[in-house]
């Protein structure tokens, strides 16, 4: 796995919520290794975004923007935290 994977699933795991932590490292563990260097640009956009939108987006809660909405990563995490 190269530099740039293994700093995204660390990223994915130190987050700062606690809920986040959690989602997004047991997604980055299970595809980012093996996913596409098109999935890792789209997550890496996600990352960017802050906690409290992330969560309310991937329970739920609130719809995301656009271009936050066709986010191919986003979706991958929706259908994988269901």
């Amino acid at each position: 796995m190269n530099k740039q994977r293994k700093k995204l699933i660390y990223r994915s795991w130190h987050r700062g919520t606690k809920e986040m932590d959690i989602i997004l490292g047991k997604f980055a563990d299970k595809f980012i290794p093996t996913c596409s260097e098109d999935t890792i640009a789209s997550y890496e956009l996600l990352l960017k975004e802050n906690d409290p939108d992330l969560y309310n987006w991937i329970s739920g809660r609130e719809n995301p923007p656009e271009p936050i909405a066709s986010n191919d990563s986003l979706r991958k995490i929706i259908d994988s935290y269901k």
